[in-house]
């Protein structure tokens, strides 16, 4: 395909969009479908080409029960010789009891292979809290060897607030710490619309691990934050984290980009980091933004600070 401007979708209407590169060189992408019906995987040897790529249905949504209706955000992983989808669904029952579930495959290739489902993400049996309301937007990422697993979840207050939580896992489906509350919505720009705090995704770069989020309603004041935290340091402890006060990407009209966030963070062919990430590009959204497909996948080439943090500049 021609080179892709980054200032312009570069996957149409796929949002909350994951990529990921693996060993054998391939880029796989997976995202929120418009009917929210299931997961769908593609993969390329180039990252930009992922746009012309097959798209096949490795799952879909059950008729009735629990993962049956609102499939969001599917991010894939490689956890020690097996592939793994984590992704929310809610009920037909009753469409806003969304929660984090979990597909397995221990095929060599995810879009040929079988995907056995997993069930519910379980917490730590002395855990007590998380998982019983709305939860969504898991995604993981290892340390020194331990694999930790970071979550939006709702607190029943009001109109309810999403805050991001971390745990230890003991295994790819079950957590081994009871719930960390790393951030809640503390300042204005997270609180437009609602009061949210969603879509972590992590990089690593000089010993510092970032973690972006996503803040606010999902129309043009959606946009990123972002925390920081030593390798070395307790993970476990929200002290350890330092969040930055404004949002790292927000809306550019200038530009026509409208919402930027949930993304994801890879590697072009020559190492540079990038993000992947969607917006909008019409500032006046038609119906219900939940139901309205234009949220569209995007590139973007990320630098690095004069203290090694992520850049993220249109």
């Amino acid at each position: 395909m021609e080179k892709l401007d980054l200032r312009k979708p570069w996957i149409m209407q796929r949002a909350d969009p994951y990529v990921y590169l693996h060993i054998d060189g391939y880029y796989y992408f997976t995202a929120s479908l418009p009917d929210y019906n299931g997961i769908a995987l593609r993969k390329s040897k180039d990252l930009v080409a992922l746009a012309d790529a097959e798209e096949v249905m490795i799952w879909h949504k059950h008729e009735s029960g629990p993962m049956s209706f609102h499939i969001w955000a599917p991010e894939l992983h490689y956890i020690n010789g097996a592939w793994y989808i984590y992704f929310a669904a809610g009920e037909k029952e009753d469409i806003w009891k969304i929660r984090p579930y979990v597909l397995e495959c221990r095929d060599g290739d995810p879009i040929t292979g079988t995907w056995v489902e997993k069930g519910m993400m379980q917490c730590a049996d002395d855990d007590e809290f998380s998982f019983r309301a709305f939860s969504l937007d898991g995604t993981i990422f290892e340390n020194k060897g331990v694999y930790y697993y970071v979550w939006a979840e709702k607190v029943g207050v009001g109109k309810q607030i999403s805050n991001l939580y971390i745990a230890q896992m003991e295994s790819p489906t079950k957590l081994k710490t009871v719930q960390v509350l790393l951030t809640t919505p503390d300042y204005d720009w997270e609180r437009y619309g609602f009061w949210v705090n969603e879509a972590p995704s992590v990089i690593k770069h000089e010993g510092k691990i970032y973690l972006t989020y996503s803040a606010s309603d999902t129309g043009i004041n959606y946009c990123m934050g972002m925390l920081t935290v030593d390798e070395n340091a307790d993970l476990l402890d929200p002290k350890a984290w330092k969040k930055e006060r404004y949002p790292v990407l927000k809306t550019d009209e200038s530009l026509g980009i409208y919402g930027p966030g949930h993304n994801s963070f890879t590697y072009d062919k020559d190492g540079n980091p990038m993000l992947v990430y969607h917006a909008r590009t019409e500032k006046e959204i038609v119906g219900n933004p939940l139901h309205n497909p234009n949220r569209h996948a995007m590139l973007m080439k990320i630098t690095w600070g004069d203290h090694g943090e992520p850049v993220f500049k249109y």
